[in-house]
């Protein structure tokens, strides 16, 4: 027998198919060993020997793993073919040894970058030996996030309470936002005017702008306001105009390289609004395998990867998909090839790319759901286009000077004389542009004599640098060589889960706590932020992988200086902390106010002065006075976009009509909200007084709290609004915003609403589909559960289809989701809650009466002691180490 390893339920199923019943193919869950979160696991003084512990979940599976190598004559490590996967095989193979399961038998690592019967079968015919190099690289890498991790992190909770970690690359990804924070607020607007006037010829209409004035030409803040704008007008409009020059020439447009997974992350941001995380999940499922057909097909290639060819198979395919589809005239006399820009793009062989370019987005539409859809359709389409011919366009630059040569125009445009690979695809933008260029203009020719129309004048400021999306930050850490693209989706969940950043309509603020931290370590940790050297660290652990460097060396140069650093940072004391944040952030804690007063005074003694400080629950701006004076803010007075009179109590915004009652805007710890009246005490049913709370409804998030005037807070005090009827279940569908933001609710489905719908005007149809989304996600109804009548849900997670009953939730294995039925989910429900001890606690459940009676209380302690006795027995449990050397 013959015993294939994986990472993932998905695709040992998927491979199992396709390998029949000489082989058994067993998934390792991801790794199965890691580095304990406690001091030691990684010993400097020890030549950075580690401490590998596995948890109860993986031990389950090594159980099984090694139960089949026992049966097995031949082992294949087939986990995928990149620097985890490598890393995955090598703790497989050293469990396995310790356990003494390999003498006698061969061990082969196989790798295959798609999950086809022909690239499964060619690898299992064609093994090779574990590379070593590639797992140095990653024993490296988990090595050094662990020592900046486990000795910066307890650094900053001690000097910076609130602060919740550090690492080696999210640090100086949050590094980078915040930095955009400071060009954005120290950013000053300027003003300026633009001008542009409309011709007319027989042939059509067009329009020019203003580029010299007086003969001069002009900048483009050269027209610096209205008056300045006015001028230029009425000299423009009192001439008459020839074309003077007319400049053609010939653009071509070549197609983007396929993708890697850098820019698959970029491009499903910008043209279908995934964020990375989401990115990779539906890339995971469509590279492990869909059904379609009763067969399980993986249809696009290992989407972990840094290179941009593709096989020569592929070209072929996408040579003879183009002639097909689109005809030779789509089709270059050669095959493009694309040069790797990252220096050791080794992680996988190929693009990211369809398996077969024959099964169009069309064909398969029916096996996939929608997003699963969009992201196949995308790589799909961009895949093809790379093999088109190039877009070429006919470009047009047209001057008109007045008859005294004082003003002259210019009209830009062009026109497609071929669309190539637009045809099939367009790259995506971050931020959408008007390009003049994309213009048409009418046949322009040299002394012609267009009839002067409409001079508009508009005005215009100049615009801050933009806020990082998910897009232009992926494309940013990859230009600067920080961190690699299979591990941007995970830094930045991080620094989204650590409360540093928020993402807002898909751009990226920099949070109190992020901005804290980031200052911190840029003060005191600078070397380690700083972007050329977590950049040339990448550049070290890539040479690890191609065997120029010692994984170790690494190590012990980063050590050296890193440790001292650490130890320095220990005995800072928490005041030096604090007036080092603060002339770091004195732009940002104190900003000018509108009338002129010190920020650093205090708004209510006017005597005190306000400074840093730290509390339990973080940094917060206090007065010099304290106790005599108790004022305190969070550290921005308009801290969630809101208005800085907020902070000294609420804002009167009018008299509600119907009740009488005022209408206020005020600030709250989750953010600012309206307020009808002010809390009352009413009369009880027994006699007794009752508070009744006063209707409050949060701001939505993007909503300015200084646009918030007495009409609009009306309107969001009606909410919940009722919305419509869900169709089938007839529930009411209601509209209303909540602690996490806007959302429609059906029933017990909550969904929330997107950045482009408004809790106050979204419609029935809207409604109902978000609410069917989340609905689906969740699973959908195959019956009831015997016991208590409740639904059993089933639904599509990482590892497969899984049952949902109350909230217990059971993976089902080796079966399609189609091929589930009621008696199979009640079965995996049944044992699930067996081993996790749930009808115990139910029968418990049951005695509660009990609890009235005094003589039973002396019984509780009983389950007390056996806590104890619990608590032994696990701790036992994980003394069960491998130290790997």
């Amino acid at each position: 027998m013959n015993l294939v390893i994986v990472e993932s339920p998905a695709k040992a199923k998927t491979i199992n198919k396709y390998l029949g019943d000489d082989y058994k193919v067993l998934a390792s869950f991801g790794h199965i060993r890691d580095l304990p979160s406690k001091d030691g696991s990684v010993d400097p003084d020890n030549e950075f020997a580690m401490i590998w512990e596995t948890d109860g979940r993986s031990e389950k599976q090594i159980r099984e793993i090694a139960s089949a190598a026992r049966d097995a004559d031949t082992i294949y490590l087939a986990t995928d073919p990149d620097r985890e996967g490598e890393a995955i095989s090598w703790h497989i193979l050293e469990v396995l040894e310790q356990k003494k399961l390999l003498r006698g038998r061969d061990v082969h690592r196989v790798v295959f970058h798609e999950i086809t019967k022909k690239a499964v079968t060619d690898a299992i015919a064609n093994p090779r030996a574990l590379n070593q190099e590639l797992v140095d690289a990653y024993l490296a890498r988990r090595a050094l996030d662990y020592l900046v991790g486990f000795n910066l992190s307890p650094v900053l909770w001690r000097k910076l309470p609130g602060s919740r970690s550090a690492g080696r690359v999210q640090s100086v990804a949050l590094r980078l936002i915040c930095e955009r924070e400071i060009e954005i607020e120290a950013f000053r607007a300027d003003e300026y005017w633009s001008l542009e006037a409309g011709f007319k010829i027989p042939e059509g209409n067009f329009t020019a702008r203003l580029t010299h004035l007086n003969g001069e030409k002009l900048d483009k803040l050269a027209l610096g306001s209205e008056a300045a704008a006015t001028i230029a007008k009425d000299k423009v409009e009192a001439r008459s105009y020839t074309v003077s020059k007319v400049e053609r020439k010939d653009v071509k447009r070549r197609p983007q390289p396929p993708f890697t997974t850098s820019t698959l992350q970029q491009e499903a941001s910008r043209k279908l609004g995934f964020g990375t995380k989401r990115t990779m999940q539906l890339a995971q499922r469509l590279y492990e395998g869909v059904d379609i057909g009763g067969e399980t097909v993986g249809l696009i290639t290992y989407m972990r990867t840094d290179a941009v060819i593709l096989s020569s198979e592929a070209l072929a395919a996408a040579r003879r998909l183009i002639a097909k589809d689109y005809g030779d005239d789509y089709l270059p006399a050669n095959a493009r090839s694309f040069a790797n820009k990252a220096k050791n793009a080794q992680e996988a062989h190929e693009a990211v790319r369809p398996t077969d370019l024959f099964r169009r987005p069309d064909q398969v539409e029916r096996h996939l759901d929608k997003d699963q859809l969009k992201l196949y359709t995308l790589i799909w389409k961009r895949t093809v286009a790379c093999q088109m011919e190039d877009a070429r366009f006919d470009q047009v630059a047209v001057d008109l000077s007045s008859n005294d040569n004082h003003v002259v125009l210019r009209a830009n445009g062009s026109v497609v004389k071929f669309d190539g690979f637009l045809k099939l695809y367009q790259e995506g933008k971050d931020d959408a542009a008007d390009d003049e260029n994309d213009r048409r203009l009418p046949p322009l020719k040299e002394g012609q004599k267009p009839d002067l129309g409409a001079v508009s004048i508009d005005q215009h400021f100049t615009q801050p640098p933009p806020r990082y999306t998910e897009a232009s930050l992926v494309k940013k850490m990859e230009e600067l060589g920080i961190g690699r693209p299979s591990t941007y989706a995970s830094i930045i969940s991080v620094l989204q889960d650590r409360d540093y950043v928020t993402l807002d309509k898909r751009r990226f603020i920099a949070q109190d706590r992020g901005r804290l931290v980031t200052a911190f370590l840029s003060k005191f940790f600078e070397r380690y932020v700083q972007y050329n050297f977590t950049a040339e660290l990448e550049n070290q652990l890539d040479d690890v992988s191609n065997g120029s460097m010692a994984w170790r060396d690494v190590l012990k140069q980063f050590w050296s200086s890193f440790k001292g650093n650490v130890d320095e940072a220990k005995e800072l004391k928490i005041t030096e902390v604090l007036d080092a944040l603060q002339v770091m952030l004195e732009n940002y804690l104190f900003p000018t106010r509108e009338d002129g007063t010190d920020p650093h005074k205090c708004p209510k003694c006017a005597e005190g002065t306000l400074s840093l400080k730290l509390g339990k629950f973080g940094a917060f701006l206090g007065c010099s006075n304290y106790p005599d004076c108790n004022f305190t803010r969070p550290l921005v007075a308009n801290e969630n976009g809101g208005d800085s009179e907020l902070d000294t109590g609420p804002k009167v915004l009018g008299v509600d009509k119907e009740t009488g009652k005022e209408i206020t805007l005020r600030k709250g710890p989750y953010g600012v909200y309206v307020q009808l009246g002010e809390e009352e005490e009413v009369e009880g049913k027994n006699g007794k007084p009752k508070k009744v709370k006063p209707k409050r409804t949060s701001l939505p998030k993007g909503l300015e709290p200084s646009v918030v005037d007495l009409t609009k807070a009306e309107e969001l005090l009606t909410l919940p609004r009722l919305v419509g009827v869900f169709p089938d279940t007839g529930e009411e569908i209601k509209a209303n915003v909540g602690r996490f933001g806007p959302y429609v609710q059906a029933g017990n489905t909550f969904a929330s609403l997107k950045a482009e719908d408004d809790v106050l005007t979204v419609g029935e149809n809207r409604a109902i589909s978000l609410i069917a989304d989340k609905r689906e996600k969740a699973g959908k109804e195959i019956g009831k559960h015997p016991d208590d009548g409740e639904p059993i849900l089933l639904a599509d997670g990482r590892w497969g289809p899984f049952v949902r009953h109350k909230k217990t939730n059971a993976n089902l294995r080796d079966v399609t989701k189609e091929e589930v039925t009621l008696e199979m989910a009640i079965k995996a429900l049944k044992e699930k809650e067996a081993k996790s001890g749930k009808p115990a606690k139910a029968a418990k459940t049951t005695k509660a009466p009990a609890k009235k009676a005094p003589a039973k209380k002396a019984a509780a302690k009983k389950p007390a002691a056996k806590k104890t006795a619990a608590k032994k027995t696990a701790a036992k449990k994980t003394t069960k180490k491998e130290v790997a050397t």
